[in-house]
């Protein structure tokens, strides 16, 4: 077996610098070597037989292509491979790659440079047999891994958001739930026959992420574009932190804590740790605290008592980051940990992390505004209104009896999106009011969005500007029929209006910001990429995958473009707004 389980993972990018992440099968030392004079080395650290790596590069020059090669060297003091014991001393250094060119990034430029950001959520890790190509269809990131093979580095995106849901732990494939069974059978794990079939702790997590980041076009893929990512429901389980009811009765659970420990550990290890600067990751106590720590066992304890308090008190950690790109700044917002699920006080994020995502904005105002939330602010016009109404009437707007009814139709249609939490709404378009009175405003302001499992863009205008909400899900995991059709008669006006109506006999007060769902809705697994230019407006590429009848099932995958769309900053005069 190769010692190198994932990655290379390049992770944060700058003018100057940039992180890669890896995984190996046991201890070894580490090398990145690059075209440019920069080498890193370092070793790596365990957590539950797994070791890990996160290099930093610096020195690096801007807007330069840059290869770079990898060496994994098996630490001699422990000379057996653990996943196949009988192998014998594996002391051997090797290389990645061991054929082929060597991957190639490069560094971001000038703040003139335009930015180019592919982003998408909902990935399921199944294989690329016909039955799943006829069943779920062509992976996406395949589709934009074969893209990126062809163009120059320049052409590349500069970054790779992924919004959420890379993971389905309450919905696992077939092979993993053939290896869970084996598991439960030999007595590890839950027992509940409501969670037995799901994943559970750490180490069930890892064959999550190996299946889904494997396939060796994705990781060719992963090697070149940087990438940033932020969770949502499934990487825990459906649902969560929908409401108090949901939480209450989850932790009364027995199995809920290690789930909690098995999900935000992995979590914090293959997806957060590479969302971070590396000045962040100096100030980051947690890693820190790791990379001191002498044994696997106190990496664990530490790891496992920081995500139990961080679910239990979101003001204890943040998931949140920033990431920028030329004069372009993305605000990852954690719209599922941070939130405020009290009764009268709802909040898709609490005080706190709203305070931080300002700050984001206003401090050092870059000329494009870009929030990524793996939950879209802005709904399918009907879904919005119900979802404002089911709040309204969770809170006793139609009297007690009902509220019980809302929490349950709550859950039952997954309503808990920004809509669902109004307070969280209404200080959205506060804030993108705010932005667009100032002096110093943004050229532009978007919203960039997953999880709904279909793909439209929406424009809202205010004060004379432009707003758009990009919506883009799934990469791999497509909506059934019915539930397509009930988005499609989302969009009508009559059904909008009596969504409406209804919203408006529980009370809700209206947000005085209009929009239009100009685009869409389609429901194709695909990718967005969004370009900004240096000027006015923006441009976004809606790619759809697709799977040809010949060749191999994994090349046989590419990228058809279904809309080159313009957004402009200034409406047409002619708008017809279906929503507000």
């Amino acid at each position: 077996m190769s010692p190198l389980v994932l990655g290379p993972i390049l992770r944060y990018v700058d003018d100057h610098r940039a992180t890669v992440w890896f995984e190996t099968a046991r201890p070894a030392t580490i090398t990145v070597t690059t075209s440019v004079g920069v080498t890193v080395e370092d070793h790596t650290w365990g957590l539950y037989d797994h070791h890990y790596a996160l290099l930093v590069l610096e020195g690096l020059p801007a807007d330069t292509a840059i290869e770079y090669g990898v060496t994994v060297t098996p630490d001699p003091t422990d000379p057996t491979d653990p996943v196949d014991p009988g192998a014998g001393p594996v002391d051997e250094p090797v290389s990645w790659p061991a054929y082929g060119p060597p991957p190639i990034f490069r560094t971001t430029g000038s703040a003139d440079t335009p930015a180019r950001i592919a982003f998408g959520s909902c990935r399921r890790g199944d294989d690329y047999s016909p039955g799943s190509l006829r069943q779920i269809g062509a992976d996406a990131l395949v589709g934009l891994a074969w893209r990126v093979q062809l163009q120059q580095p320049s052409e590349r995106p500069q970054l790779l958001a992924l919004l959420g849901d890379q993971v389905y732990a309450d919905n696992p494939t077939a092979p993993i739930l053939h290896r869970l069974r084996m598991r439960r059978a030999a007595g590890i794990g839950p027992t509940d026959a409501e969670v037995i079939d799901e994943i559970c702790d750490f180490e069930e997590y890892t064959w999550l992420y190996h299946q889904s980041w494997s396939e060796p076009a994705v990781r060719e893929l992963f090697a070149v574009v940087p990438t940033c990512m932020i969770l949502d429901d499934h990487d825990l389980r459906d649902d969560w932190n929908s409401s108090a009811q949901w939480r209450a009765a989850v932790t009364a659970t027995h199995w809920f804590r290690d789930r909690v420990i098995g999900a935000m550990s992995s979590y914090w290890v293959y997806q957060h740790l590479g969302n971070l600067s590396p000045e962040a990751l100096a100030r980051d106590t947690m890693y820190a605290a790791i990379r001191k720590a002498t044994s696997d066992t106190r990496r664990e304890l530490l790891l496992a008592d920081f995500v139990v308090r961080a679910d239990a008190e979101p003001s204890s950690a943040r998931w949140s980051f920033t990431r920028d790109i030329g004069s372009t700044r993305l605000i990852m917002i954690d719209s599922r940990c941070s939130r405020s699920l009290e009764p009268g006080n709802r909040a898709v994020v609490d005080s706190r992390e709203w305070e931080w995502v300002r700050e984001q904005v206003f401090t050092d105002p870059p000329e494009t505004v870009l929030f990524g939330t793996s939950l879209p602010v802005l709904m399918l016009p009907a879904l919005h209104h119900l979802e404002q109404w089911n709040e309204a009437t969770a809170e006793g707007a139609w009297g007690q009896r009902w509220s019980p009814l809302a929490e349950r139709i709550r859950l039952a249609v997954d309503l808990e999106h920004w809509a669902a939490f109004a307070a969280s709404f209404r200080a959205m378009m506060d804030l993108a009011r705010e932005i667009v009175g100032r002096p110093d405003a943004p050229r532009r302001v978007l919203w960039l969005s997953g999880d709904v499992h279909c793909s439209y863009v929406a424009r809202a205008d205010i004060a004379g500007r432009s707003m758009y909400q990009l919506t883009m899900s799934p990469f791999r995991n497509p909506l059934e029929l019915p539930i397509r059709i009930v988005n499609r008669i989302a969009g009508r006006p009559s059904v909008i209006r009596w969504a409406r109506a209804l919203a408006r006999r529980a009370g809700v007060r209206e947000s005085g910001v209009d929009w239009s769902v100009t685009d869409g809705p389609w429901f194709d697994n695909g990718v967005m990429i969004l370009t900004v230019p240096d000027g006015p407006g923006a441009e976004l590429a809606v790619e759809v995958a697709h799977a040809t009848s010949s060749g191999d099932n994994v090349a046989s995958q590419r990228l058809s473009t279904t809309a080159v769309l313009p957004l402009p900053v200034h409406p047409a005069q002619s708008a017809h707004v279906v929503s507000r």
